[in-house]
């Protein structure tokens, strides 16, 4: 295999020797046949190699770093030539002559989120995550690369991701709050963005199929663009053009393709009388939330707020929240997964209950909500990313992903207890805030 690289990674391996002694993060877009884990790959194996850098390379879901990214370093050293500089195990890459290492490492477990573990891991000078997409918050990613603390080298955290919607917070805390547009090649400040497409990599590499198939769709996207607003989105090109933008260039979109709810719109909420509260439970990494849900029978609404995304709750916290946002006689139907909890804030005088889960209840649930208007309150930030963010898995079968659902799944507790329930109305106005005094 031939070693030839876009150009417009030459600014990361420039990096190496001193040239952005401000930057410490870097930010890698693309789409298909963009090069981007190739380049990384390689870029891993050198820093190590010639460099005793100390990687720590993840991807926020990793089952098996034999199986999967092994043989891809196994590659990169082949084209290095550099097996004697290498001792290869099960999860990791050693430096023969220094004490360089490439460590394996998945970010989300059976066991659950493992950011901690990650952060007390020592003598690390790079962080390294793919497919950075799937990491579902800033402060979780931080907290690693903030333990990136080696003083013989410079420090380094890169992203290497296929966009997805631009309320993720990659987009929002690299893109937008800078003012850098996408498809920007550069530095901004302590930030190296790379951005490369099939278009930067020669032409021999990309299967014929493949390639005419991009420039049909690029042909598409081209025309599309040049339609009146007004006639793009029933244009016969739409679909072309938006597979084009998004997953071949790697572009951002305004919102996730696939999502499960598309039904809602932003309007202020309406306490209809008829409202029951949702909640869920998270502490390190997963939000403890609070929602609140109103029906409007008549109009066929559902009326819904966000109070509370919040990790680290203890119950003390717990109980503090739920008196100065709900009060004792309102209703709150809870995630079942918690009984222990549930019956120690029952006991403090809430009117909380489990939810009643079950084979099929998460598709019943969605399909339930699908069936209503949905009425966002605009102050919702978290709910409205979850919105567009939340996807199938499998559509045939109902299985939505497991992500992005941390309000969605208590207002699906709500939402089935309220509807089954036509005639129970939570109080309101003076009598609420009479019980929240209690």
């Amino acid at each position: 295999m031939e070693l030839e690289l876009s150009e417009k990674y030459e600014p990361m391996f420039r990096w190496l020797n001193g040239d952005f002694p401000q930057v410490d993060t870097i930010i890698i877009t693309g789409g298909r046949y963009s090069q981007k884990s190739f380049a990384t790959g390689l870029f891993s194996c050198v820093a190590a190699k010639d460099y005793n850098h100390r990687i720590l390379y993840t991807r926020y879901t990793l089952t098996s770093a034999e199986d999967s990214i092994i043989p891809e370093f196994k590659e990169k050293i082949d084209l290095l030539n550099a097996y004697k500089d290498f001792e290869i195990t099960r999860d990791r890459i050693r430096g023969v002559r220094n004490d360089s290492k490439i460590v394996f490492k998945g970010i989300k477990t059976s066991s659950g989120n493992q950011t901690a573990a990650l952060k007390s891991l020592k003598n690390f000078s790079i962080f390294l995550l793919e497919e950075a997409e799937e990491m579902p918050n800033f402060d979780d990613w931080d907290k690693v690369k903030k333990s990136i603390r080696a003083l013989d080298v410079q420090n380094l955290s890169i992203l290497v991701l296929n966009p997805t919607t631009s309320t993720h917070w990659i987009y929002e805390e690299f893109f937008e709050s800078r003012g850098v547009p996408e498809g920007f090649n550069g530095v901004k400040g302590n930030v190296m963005y790379i951005n490369t497409s099939y278009l930067d990599m020669d032409r021999k590499y990309i299967p014929d199929s493949i390639y005419e198939d991009f420039e049909d769709k690029r042909r598409a996207y081209e025309e599309w663009i040049k339609l009146p607003p007004d006639l793009q989105d029933n244009s016969p090109l739409k679909k072309k053009a938006k597979y084009y933008k998004h997953v071949v260039m790697g572009g951002w979109l305004p919102k996730s393709e696939g999502v499960i709810f598309e039904n809602w719109e932003l309007g202020e909420f309406k306490d209809t009388g008829y409202t029951i509260w949702g909640m869920d439970w998270g502490f390190s990494s997963d939000p403890t939330t609070l929602v609140q849900v109103s029906v409007d029978r008549p109009n066929k609404r559902l009326y819904l707020k966000e109070h509370c995304y919040q990790t680290k709750m203890v119950t003390s916290d717990i109980v503090r929240m739920l008196s100065e946002k709900v009060g004792f006689r309102p209703k709150i139907i809870a995630d079942s997964a918690e009984p222990r909890l549930i019956a120690e804030i029952a006991k403090k005088g809430f009117n909380i209950h489990p939810a009643i889960k079950g084979p099929g209840s998460i598709s019943a649930g969605i399909a339930l909500l699908l069936d209503w208007n949905l009425i966002i309150d605009p102050e919702s930030v978290n709910l409205i990313k979850e919105a567009n963010n939340y996807q199938w898995n499998d559509k045939k079968s109902g299985v939505p992903v497991d992500a992005w659902n941390h309000l969605w799944d208590p207002i699906r507790y709500a939402a089935s207890d309220l509807i089954a329930n036509p005639k129970q109305q939570a109080p309101t106005g003076t009598l609420g805030m009479a019980m929240r005094g209690r």
